[in-house]
Parts: structure tokens; C-alpha cells; sequence
């Protein structure tokens, strides 16, 4: 499954492969392999990701096309 969502946020944030690699603690390598669906995305990663670019975990994989996250109390 080939995450586009997560290419256009880090293009739409002005970001490199490496920068976004860097913010998960991981190699260039494992995030693009990541952002082409090459490689499964741990749930960690994904809610790092939802908190960084302030979106739903559902919109990064492809469920809805909402980017707002759900009001929490």
C-alpha cells in the first residue's frame, strides 16, 4: 500500500525524506521505504507522525480525506 498522504504532508511542510527520518529516529531508507509502502509503518510512527503534522492517524492511512484529528476533553 503506497502512503501518499505521507509524501504530500512532508512535501506540504517543506521537508526532506531525511528530516522526517530524522524525526522518527530512523534511516532515510526505512521512511521512504515507508512513504512508498515498501515497508509496514509501526503504529508508533504513525502517532508520531499524527502528532507532528497535527493530523488524524485514519487520514495518514488513506481512511478519510478529514486531516482535522477529533476534538479530545
Amino acid at each position: 500500500m503506497y502512503f501518499e498522504q505521507l509524501k504530500n504532508l512532508r512535501t506540504d511542510f517543506d521537508k526532506t525524506q531525511q528530516e522526517i527520518a530524522d524525526i522518527l529516529n530512523c534511516k532515510r531508507e526505512v521512511y521512504r521505504r515507508y512513504e512508498k509502502g515498501e515497508r509496514e509503518i509501526p503504529v508508533w510512527a504513525l502517532i508520531k507522525l499524527a502528532q507532528y503534522y497535527n493530523v488524524s492517524i485514519d487520514y495518514l492511512l488513506g481512511l478519510t480525506s478529514r486531516k482535522e484529528k477529533f476534538p479530545t476533553e
